[in-house]
């Protein structure tokens, strides 16, 4: 059996034709939870990071620099949704251009973006509920609201470490049993949501604009202190790659392409119209943020608070609602998280990859109910334990990696088989995949050296369950029919 054993353009299709996913979902639904999945952590909590330490007022360019290359896989991503709409966004590409052991390398590395993602943003979460819980005298035990080894200040001054984040846990519990109960279910919930953050967002903008301070925003580039990543123009560098968590999600609307009515239309613009959007409301969110406080001064885990605190007695009302908005935003942010990573081991499952019991769906629900089950688990276990900064720098990492392999799966399938018929076309192949490369690419150069560690320490144990499992199991390398849907319900 060879490692590159590709599945054809005609067996995805008709692997979607045949599913037993429900199409369900339209082109304001796939927006929605293209939205819903970008704005949360990194907005709320990761631009005080990236502007304080890195980046200074010019987190503005960090933004735009994230989002260039976001838009250039973006594009990548959208025709690929179009010509291949079925579950398993990244790693089905990569099964059709690269091969299966790359497909493996890359679904393997995708847990890292959605299940991580998802116990990630639940940390965030976290953090604001009981905040907010905090302001109308609902007070919990610290040691609940913080993993092992972390140091969690009292009102009196005094810290206590923390033992297991049991919010953050609960939080990832509740939303994958909603999954489990349905994708349009979900995707109601989701857009609901979404309204709610986006509202407390614009306000945010539009009545922070009026306090903002343009001393604040000088210098613009703070003067490098010496170290790569430390301000400068290294810093804006810095700033992008982790800012870059803030855009994370566009790509998930891929997962549900083989729940999408018209994926062939409606894809691309779920997916190029929520990252268009977010975007420039971003832009608006750190030009004002930076301008109310000093950069200096938000290196704290919700900088937009500490920002609206500068502005005076004037905007102390808006601080319950962006409360309220992060703790909705986070909320939309996992669900989409914990909607992708399952949707990617259910395609696993079918060709093979991974045990039968991952490409179960629920009879009633239609939906990949032991996968979502997984998942969440994992997930919860996960965010009860670690702290978002380790979290937020392997998601970057491995998303960068998964668009670095679009990007060149749209050269390999341009020229190896130009006459496939594509609805959504990227412009501009191959400046724009190439652009995609080089920019994520660097963008992963700007990452902490620990954080490329544990990627490959990561890839390797994948590699290993591969050769161990994947390999000898594979329907393609055995040239097998993907199994009947009837029989995987069971």
């Amino acid at each position: 059996m060879s490692l590159f054993t590709k599945k054809s353009i005609a067996e995805l299709r008709a692997e979607a034709d045949a599913g037993t996913l429900r199409r369900s979902l339209g082109p304001l639904s796939l927006t929605a939870l293209g939205i819903g999945s970008i704005i949360g952590t990194g907005i709320f909590v990761l631009t005080g990071t990236a502007a304080s330490q890195y980046a200074g007022p010019a987190l503005v360019l960090s933004m735009v620099i994230a989002a260039v290359g976001c838009a250039f896989a973006g594009l990548c991503y959208a025709e690929f949704a179009a010509m291949i709409p079925v579950s398993g966004s990244a790693y089905t590409y990569a099964y059709a251009t690269m091969g299966e052991l790359m497909a493996w390398i890359i679904g393997w590395d995708l847990v890292l973006e959605y299940a991580l993602s998802a116990a990630t943003v639940a940390v965030g979460w976290s953090g604001y509920a009981a905040s907010l819980l905090r302001d109308v005298g609902v007070v919990l035990p610290a040691q609940l609201v913080a993993g092992p080894g972390q140091a969690v200040a009292l009102a009196d001054g005094t810290t206590v470490q923390g033992i297991f984040n049991l919010p953050a846990a609960l939080a990832v519990v509740a939303v994958s049993a909603l999954l489990v109960r349905g994708i349009s279910q979900s995707a109601r919930v989701n857009t609901v949501i979404v309204l709610v953050k986006l509202a407390v967002l614009v306000l945010f903008v539009v009545c922070g604009i009026a306090y903002v301070r343009p001393e604040n925003w000088t210098p613009f580039i703070p003067p490098n202190t010496g170290d790569f990543g430390a301000f400068g123009w290294s810093g804006v560098l810095r700033g992008a790659g982790v800012i870059f968590f803030a855009y994370i999600g566009f790509d998930a609307v891929s997962t549900a392409a083989q729940e999408a009515k018209n994926p062939q239309r409606d894809m691309p613009i779920g997916m190029l119209g929520s990252l268009g959007f977010c975007t420039v409301l971003y832009i608006l969110m750190a030009l004002v943020m930076t301008g109310l406080a000093h950069y200096t001064e938000l290196n704290v885990p919700h900088p937009v608070d500490v920002a609206l605190a500068k502005a005076g007695p004037g905007l102390a009302w808006l601080n319950y609602l962006v409360d309220i908005g992060a703790i909705a935003g986070l909320a939309s942010v996992v669900l989409v998280m914990l909607m992708g990573q399952p949707r990617i081991f259910y395609a696993m499952s079918r060709d093979g990859l991974l045990p039968a019991v991952f490409g179960k769906v629920h009879p009633r629900f239609k939906t990949p109910y032991v996968t979502t089950i997984v998942t969440g688990l994992v997930a919860a276990v996960v965010a009860g334990f670690f702290p978002i900064g380790l979290l937020g720098e392997l998601v970057s990492i491995g998303t960068l990696f998964a668009f670095v392999i679009v990007s060149a799966g749209i050269l390999v399938l341009r020229y190896r088989r130009p006459e496939l018929p594509r609805p959504f076309r990227t412009p501009l192949v191959p400046v724009v995949p190439i652009l995609g490369i080089l920019i994520c690419g660097y963008l992963m150069y700007g990452l902490p050296p620990d954080t490329w560690i544990r990627l490959i320490v990561w890839l390797i144990i994948g590699l290993a369950i591969y050769f161990l499992y994947g390999r000898t199991h594979s329907r393609v390398g055995r040239g097998l029919e993907p199994p009947d849907p009837r029989i995987v319900q069971r």
